[in-house]
């Protein structure tokens, strides 16, 4: 995977932490889909890497485990305690993270390790982080998540508008020599019109593009455009994801 700007991918989650809980309609359905292939409901530790606002942190925390709640950014930690989602917090990088082996029974990340310049190296320490016998969950976007977006736009312009995420034969390449189960999951949002949709990208952080081009603002008529072209589903405007879910035992 390409290298990526975590400084800007920090700062564009940052912005988004007030709002992130008003547009995780894609994160719930996703966590439930997660969760009910990691089938195990109890752990004692926790390590929620990638926590965002907090909301899985504090559906563990509340079901008994002792969660310890990382982020990149500092403003989603900030509001991460703001909900008392966790009993602890660290600011690190899911590729560099500093702690000692072999310490929690679950490792999870939830919607992050797309954001990471390789997977391998992610699912490495996520996978080091977790006790022998624990498990590591994790769940990332594929390649084919936002057709509908990427189909409006070129009718725009054909500069790149969404991440490139890696395919599904690539995430399970990068799990080939850990005994792992996975399965994947399409999430289909509809919206209103299309500027309500790609706010909802915006409301959850996840504008920061790899390739590093500066987002400008819609022009009117850049709006309409968009919306002709959008393919939309009984009157609405759909934003479609593709998750894989995996879990890895750790031996």
């Amino acid at each position: 995977m390409a290298q990526v700007n975590k400084q800007a991918i920090a700062a564009a989650f940052g912005r988004a932490a007030q709002s992130y809980s008003r547009h995780d309609a894609l994160q719930r359905q996703s966590a439930d889909g997660l969760r009910a292939l990691l089938a195990d409901t109890t752990f004692a530790s926790v390590l929620d890497a990638g926590c965002g606002p907090g909301s899985n942190s504090l559906a563990w925390r509340s079901a008994g485990s002792l969660v310890t709640a990382m982020d990149l950014s500092a403003p989603m930690l900030d509001e991460a305690r703001r909900n008392q989602a966790a009993d602890c917090y660290l600011q690190a990088d899911i590729e560099a993270i500093p702690l000692a082996d072999g310490q929690f029974s679950l490792v999870w990340s939830h919607l992050a390790v797309q954001w990471c310049t390789s997977l391998p190296q992610a699912l490495a320490e996520l996978w080091r982080v977790a006790k022998p016998g624990g498990k590591v969950a994790f769940t990332t976007l594929l390649k084919d998540s936002l057709p509908e977006l990427n189909q409006a736009w070129l009718a725009v312009d054909t500069q790149p508008h969404a991440n490139r995420f890696l395919t599904g034969e690539q995430v399970a390449g990068a799990l080939s020599g850990w005994r792992h189960r996975s399965a994947i999951q399409t999430v289909t949002l509809l919206f209103d019109d299309a500027l309500s949709a790609m706010q909802s990208l915006k409301g959850i952080g996840a504008t920061h593009l790899h390739a590093g081009r500066a987002g400008k603002p819609l022009t009117r008529g850049q709006l309409q455009t968009l919306a002709q072209a959008w393919p939309q589903r009984e009157g609405k405007f759909p934003l479609s994801y593709q998750l894989f879910h995996g879990i890895i035992e750790r031996d």
